[in-house]
């Protein structure tokens, strides 16, 4: 869809602590292009799970695309196995990509690493231009300046050597095939920015950096290249990425305008942390979005709770779905504080989505399937009548125990396991308890009446069980008294 450049709310004074931020929603005219692009030096957590569900909703609100590239150019660090399962993960948290490297699209490779032909252009385009420099200085020597800077209690930065070469001396040390990389110029003078979520904000990066790399020695592209790059290519009209890269901005757009290029338009959302404000970690191992899956939890519980403790919607209810919070989301709700994550909740938003998936005849059949091969993998031969695997039966429970369970997972704890597993005794076990046993199995088939020490009240278990199973159940302990 075409967008205005403004928006109905184009200036928002929005507090932060004690200054008043102004901050436009302005975007550039045309389709609404967004991207997630992740490194696959590791595989997905919440906080990428979050930076790609805003980008998705962005998209799917305003009509527009969600692509997702993967920036595989630090080569050494590639983790095998993490592109393929970032995106089986964005697919199964239910926001899809509609372009990616699986899926293809018209603005493809989705891969950095087959694009290095069309960073290398950009490069020898900056150098040309006078942008950009080739930089010859050894590693050691750059390691040099670094232990000095930390001795003298100052930032290392590089001391910009190799811009002042004569060409003559370039063309020489090309020749003579010395390993070098390729640099951007910074320039003083940078123009300020309006970013959609923090206002306006300006970083003079060549005060405090040195040049940055923007080709490695080994011919790939560094982040700040790449990335600008592929989002002219790809037509991005708008960048929401993590607050921690705001500080990069300017030099970004030092780029541009060395290129010649219009930038999109950037937001920056704030970070996601615990709930006591300490950095959500991946060291932290639970965060991992594979891990999530393996213990059940429901990829709507996961969209709920990351949105419900952040910013950017009309209301903060547990139980929106995905259509919900799409309808719900307003960019200019966007605040600057960071979003608390209180972990500790998610087990009540899965029980909510959960009884959704119950209530719903088509989630419900699906529920029912992976139940039946659950309870088959967990039980094996415990199982005596397959009866109780039937879709009628795993359905009367699912549809009694609603609200009560957090995850599928419960129902195959030894607590739950009177529904799967009938009771296995001898006569001898029978006559140890009793004397009066056929007698009171009899008694107990004309009433309907069981008894369990843990786990659900008999009425509960009575209703789970239905007349047939409880009635099977006794009559096999009539026939075991009998044969005594």
């Amino acid at each position: 869809m075409l967008f205005p450049r403004r928006c109905s709310q184009c200036l928002i004074s929005v507090t932060n602590r004690h200054a008043v931020v102004q901050r436009s929603c302005s975007t550039i005219q045309g389709e609404v292009r967004v991207r997630f692009a992740p490194s696959p030096t590791g595989f997905l957590h919440l906080g990428g799970l979050r930076t790609a569900l805003y980008n998705y909703i962005f998209a799917k609100k305003y009509g527009g695309s969600f692509v997702l590239r993967l920036e595989d150019t630090d080569q050494s660090r590639l983790v095998p196995g993490a592109a393929e399962s970032i995106e089986d993960m964005l697919e199964w948290a239910g926001v899809p990509p509609d372009e990616s490297p699986r899926r293809g699209g018209l603005f493809g490779p989705y891969l950095q690493s087959r694009r290095l032909d069309i960073y290398t252009q950009a490069a020898q385009q900056l150098v040309e231009s006078g942008n950009a420099y080739y930089c010859f200085c050894s590693s050691q020597r750059l390691e040099l300046l670094k232990k000095e800077a930390l001795r003298s209690g100052q930032t290392p930065r590089y001391d910009n050597r190799c811009r002042h070469l004569q060409l003559i001396q370039v063309r020489n040390k090309l020749d003579q095939g010395l390993p070098h990389v390729i640099r951007f110029r910074l320039e003083t003078g940078v123009e300020p920015f309006q970013d959609m979520i923090f206002g306006w904000n300006h970083h003079d990066v060549a005060q405090v950096e040195g040049d940055p790399v923007v080709i490695k020695a080994d011919g790939y592209p560094t982040y700040h290249l790449a990335n600008i790059v592929d989002d002219h290519y790809m037509k991005i009209s708008h960048v929401l990425r993590g607050s921690e890269w705001l500080i990069s901005t300017s030099k970004h757009l030092l780029m541009y305008r060395a290129l010649g290029w219009e930038p999109p338009t950037f937001g920056h959302l704030p970070l996601l942390m615990n709930k006591d404000g300490s950095k959500l970690s991946k060291r932290q191992g639970d965060i991992f979005i594979q891990s999530f899956q393996r213990d059940g939890v429901l990829p709507e519980a996961l969209l709920d709770i990351t949105t419900n403790c952040g910013s950017g919607f009309s209301t903060h209810r547990m139980g929106r779905r995905i259509n919900e919070l799409i309808s719900e989301f307003s960019p200019s709700k966007i605040t600057t504080h960071s979003a608390l994550l209180d972990l500790e909740k998610l087990p009540e938003f899965n029980r909510i989505h959960l009884q959704h998936r119950i209530e719903n005849e088509e989630q419900c059949r699906s529920l029912i399937r992976d139940l039946q091969g659950q309870i088959q993998q967990t039980f094996t031969t415990d199982i005596q009548d397959d009866r109780v695997i039937q879709e009628h039966y795993i359905k009367r429970v699912l549809q009694l125990r609603k609200g009560h369970i957090s995850s599928l997972k419960e129902l195959l704890t030894p607590v739950y396991s009177y529904l799967w597993v009938r009771p296995s005794f001898s006569s001898q076990q029978v006559a140890a308890l009793t004397s009066e046993a056929q007698h009171i199995g009899s008694l107990v088939l004309k009433y309907w009446f069981s008894d369990q020490q843990q786990g659900p009240s008999v009425a509960e278990m009575m209703v789970c069980l239905g007349p047939a199973e409880i009635y099977h159940r006794f009559q096999n302990l009539l026939r075991v008294c009998e044969s005594s």
